[in-house]
């Protein structure tokens, strides 16, 4: 037993498939439904019920297109793709839900911040501050192109781009209104007191942001902050930044390890390790059984795309695994594409090494992430391993079907993590930030996007 709260978030993407390339053929798939609002509301309706702490949205900007040097494969099996905007989705979501969070994917290289901050502010608010912002610095070379760029930003360079648009965010947010500058004075015909509203005067390498925001401030004011990034620059990324974490590991061993990395580096930046909540993916499949959970399970692997998966590798690794026997092992390579996936299948475990058959079968189920299939109680038992040994503090829980999986979680596990006393007590707090950490709906003090408020300086005009 953990003792200790178990964080849920449910990870979809708005688009016919996510970490299972090919189940979108199964007959009790309905994920085709992406397009349909009522689709979104009432799986919001079933993760509020079951207590799921937030919505996770991946996003995508560009096609997978590496896998046989073109985008082929990715539209037959609908590898990510088509997709729609995630964050279009939220607000009816919201209107469904009271605790619910939305944590919405958006990429620092692809948008300018200024117009960003303004849309999630507005977000904040219509969500009564249940929201949080997955940072992503894009790794796909074809979305780079379609936006209009020659190639694809190097890995680091992104980096850069994405701690001053952070900068410009954060004095957005916290830096450019006063809690009090709404003042909504009928006498006096005031709505806003123009002295308490300031501009942030940014001028930096990337961005030239002189205004202020035009967002009064949220509930959170600054969303809260989530980032998947894993490699060296990564993870100090997140060490300073995120809140929370998200990570896709096969085993325990090799998640203990990324784990053990981002809260090592937490005091770097006068952080606390506890600061930062990690969420590990993970894929559940669920029977009342141990024979039908394992029946669901040979089941859905029938439906797996060799194709698709190596698809979605090739293009979350810039390696075009077609040019590869299929019982070769993956070699590292270097490149401006997601550097800790390849580490992942070559560096973090020495004793093992992937050949492409072996990645295809197992990514085609539930990404690099680990796939349970048990009783409730297995279940259960393998996430609280997980809390235990690996030290992350919840999961991003993936579907094989859609909305089946989640379906099966929340009315079979759900109830053993209530027996447990693991699940979110209602009621402490209604924003995401409030509900994840329990002590306030703004960022902490001592986070490094408070020394741009208002409080701590003058903010010229």
């Amino acid at each position: 037993m953990t003792g200790k709260r178990i964080l849920l978030n449910a990870f979809v993407m708005n688009c016919p498939g996510n970490q299972a390339p090919g189940l979108w053929a199964h007959p009790e798939d309905r994920s085709h439904r992406y397009k349909d609002l009522d689709h979104w509301i009432e799986l919001a309706k079933t993760l509020e019920t079951a207590r799921f702490d937030a919505v996770f949205l991946a996003d995508v900007l560009g096609p997978y297109d590496v896998y046989q040097g073109n985008r082929d494969a990715c539209l037959r099996q609908a590898v990510q793709s088509p997709i729609n905007d995630p964050l279009l989705v939220i607000p009816a979501m919201a209107s469904v839900t009271e605790h619910l969070g939305f944590g919405v994917t958006a990429s620092v290289t692809h948008e300018h911040p200024y117009t960003f901050a303004r849309r999630m502010s507005t977000l904040d608010h219509l969500t009564k501050g249940r929201v949080g912002w997955n940072i992503v610095t894009s790794y796909l070379k074809s979305a780079s192109i379609n936006i209009g760029l020659k190639e694809q930003v190097e890995h680091d360079e992104r980096y850069n781009i994405a701690e001053e648009y952070l900068e410009v965010c954060y004095k957005l947010w916290e830096g450019s209104w006063e809690d009090g500058a709404v003042v909504r004075d009928t006498e006096k015909k005031m709505f806003v007191d123009p002295d308490k509203v300031h501009d942030i005067q940014h001028e930096g390498e990337y961005f030239s942001v002189p205004g202020a925001h035009l967002c009064e401030p949220s509930p959170q004011r600054t969303p809260v902050i989530y980032q998947a990034g894993l490699s060296s620059r990564g993870s100090a990324f997140a060490a300073k930044h995120a809140e929370g974490v998200y990570v896709s590991m096969p085993t325990i061993p090799i998640a203990k390890k990324y784990v053990q990395k981002i809260r090592s580096q937490a005091g770097n930046y006068g952080r606390k390790p506890e600061e930062i909540k990690i969420f590990s993916l993970f894929t559940p499949i669920v029977g009342k059984t141990e024979e039908e959970a394992n029946a669901k399970y040979e089941d859905y692997k029938k439906h797996i795309s060799r194709e698709g998966a190596l698809s979605l590798f090739s293009g979350w690794t810039g390696i075009d695994l077609s040019q590869f026997d299929p019982n070769e092992n993956l070699q590292f390579v270097e490149n401006d594409s997601m550097r800790s996936r390849v580490e992942i299948f070559t560096k973090a475990d020495p004793d093992k090494q992937w050949t492409i058959n072996e990645i295809a079968e197992f990514v085609g189920l539930g990404g690099i992430g680990p796939v349970v299939a048990g009783t409730p109680e297995a279940i259960a038992d393998e996430m609280e391993k997980w809390i235990n040994e690996a030290g992350v503090d919840g999961f991003n829980i993936t579907y094989a079907v859609m909305p089946g999986s989640f379906e099966d979680f929340a009315e079979l596990v759900i109830p053993v993590l209530e027996e447990r006393g693991l699940l979110r007590v209602d009621g402490a707090s209604k924003t995401l930030r409030g509900n994840l950490f329990g002590d306030g709906d703004q960022l902490a003090e001592h986070h490094p996007g408070k020394q741009f408020s208002w409080k701590l300086q003058a903010v010229p005009q």
